[in-house]
């Protein structure tokens, strides 16, 4: 499984037009699932995400998490995190789990992260749409996460 945070002022999702999530301050983390996934996987994630400490303290310094901010978060599935374009100019996503069997990751994710931190304050994409992300990062601050622990 990989992660990508990105810590944002404020960001939000459209489908069809129409503003489906939307945020202040927090993080939106864009979401790859991989063939291999499982639990041990998405525990990773999850407390990665949750206890990350890349939000500024009174001095200054990345030293506070979402939890201490009491920000919010958006998470949309995103399976071209698992594009390898090593070889040619095309990326392959023969490593990408797609589907249903990707889809029920991605929900078993979300009802885990809801569980881990204060559920209001979680909102998604709709898996598998076209949508619109829009983000103002704050920083920029990005973060890369995979439970492969491969960076």
């Amino acid at each position: 499984m990989r992660a990508v945070v990105q810590r944002v002022k404020k960001a939000s999702v459209k489908v069809d037009d129409k503003i489906i999530s939307s945020i202040a301050a927090g993080y939106v983390v864009l979401l790859g699932i991989t063939l291999t996934d499982n639990d041990e996987d998405i525990n990773y994630i999850i407390d990665k995400v949750i206890n990350l400490r890349i939000f500024k303290d009174e001095n200054g310094k990345m030293n506070n998490s979402i939890s201490s901010i009491q920000g919010e978060l958006i998470i949309v599935s995103q399976f071209t995190l698992y594009g390898d374009v090593r070889k040619g100019r095309r990326p392959s996503y023969s490593d990408a789990l797609c589907g249903e069997k990707a889809e029920e990751i991605y929900n078993i994710f979300i009802k885990k992260i809801k569980e881990s931190y204060d559920p209001d304050k979680i909102q998604t994409g709709i898996f598998g749409a076209m949508m619109e992300v829009e983000i103002i990062n704050s920083g920029p601050v990005t973060i890369l996460l995979d439970s492969s622990r491969l960076f």
